[in-house]
């Protein structure tokens, strides 16, 4: 059985609800004293608050969109892609940037995508609370901030179309593999460079405070919200290699008049 379309309007609408519940879990468990953190299989940190927020979130698909897959980091999901249903699914990042959380540094987010049958995501939501900001978009609607609880603003991407011109977001040097030489290279050659990492770097792109960020390992739930703001917002998004959307393991977002060059150069000596 196949899905119906959509109103992404209100799948957006709850999504902001959904991201308002995460926010008062968060916030309420930053920089608090006992905060619970245990070390997860793959040896990244996970907390309460990441437990909690996620299953806050589910609840609300259970009730409101009760047809729907869930895929969150926390608990797991079935793989939509071997799933013949049919059907959308939400991928969740409860929050993304926990190693920051845990240290209190306040650049984390929750991630909150929709993704239709066929794997594209068609609304996004990313809070980050400690921030004061909010970006959210649906397809064909544009993407938009909310800054310190102002009204929405519709975001753009710039139209810096150089790469010695550019302003480069990226998260660290650890996963480059073969490709490490070439994203050194590329610090050398853009502009300027910054290692923010994780959902802002892809944020500022979606403003236009940025032109690219890439990271070279992540999951889906790391990107999908990512993927259609940046995309609302003018901009491209894909993995290193290229490939279109949040489904190949690392990403890249940018203005999109930089997206070639930029793959072209990081690829080089692979």
């Amino acid at each position: 059985m196949t899905s119906q379309p959509r109103e992404l309007l209100a799948d957006l609408a709850l999504a902001h609800k959904m991201a308002d519940a995460a926010d008062l879990i968060t916030l309420s468990r930053f920089q608090s004293n006992d905060l619970i953190i245990e070390t997860k299989p793959d040896t990244t940190p996970v907390t309460d608050a990441d437990k909690a927020t996620e299953k806050k979130i589910r609840e609300f698909i259970s009730k409101d969109r009760p047809e729907d897959l869930v895929i969150g980091e926390e608990f797991g999901a079935p793989d939509p892609a071997s799933d013949t249903s049919g059907k959308y699914y939400w991928v969740i990042d409860p929050i993304d940037g926990t190693k920051n959380f845990v240290r209190g540094i306040p650049v984390w987010a929750t991630l909150i995508g929709l993704v239709s049958p066929d794997h594209k995501v068609v609304a996004g939501v990313v809070s980050s609370p400690a921030l004061a900001r909010r970006w959210s978009a649906a397809e064909g609607h544009g993407a938009f901030i909310s800054a310190n609880g102002s009204s929405p603003q519709r975001i753009q991407v710039s139209a810096v179309s150089k790469l010695e011109d550019a302003q480069l977001m990226y998260s660290d040097l650890i996963g480059w593999g073969s490709r490490k030489s070439a994203m050194l290279e590329l610090q050398e050659k853009v502009w300027r460079t910054r290692g923010i990492g994780d959902f802002w770097s892809h944020m500022l792109v979606a403003e236009g405070a940025a032109d690219i960020a890439v990271e070279p390992v992540l999951a889906v739930w790391d990107m999908a919200a990512l993927d259609i703001i940046v995309r609302e917002a003018g901009g491209s998004f894909s993995n290193i290699d290229g490939a279109p959307g949040p489904h190949g393991r690392s990403g890249v977002s940018s203005n999109g008049k930089l997206h070639s060059a930029f793959l072209e150069a990081l690829n080089e000596s692979k």
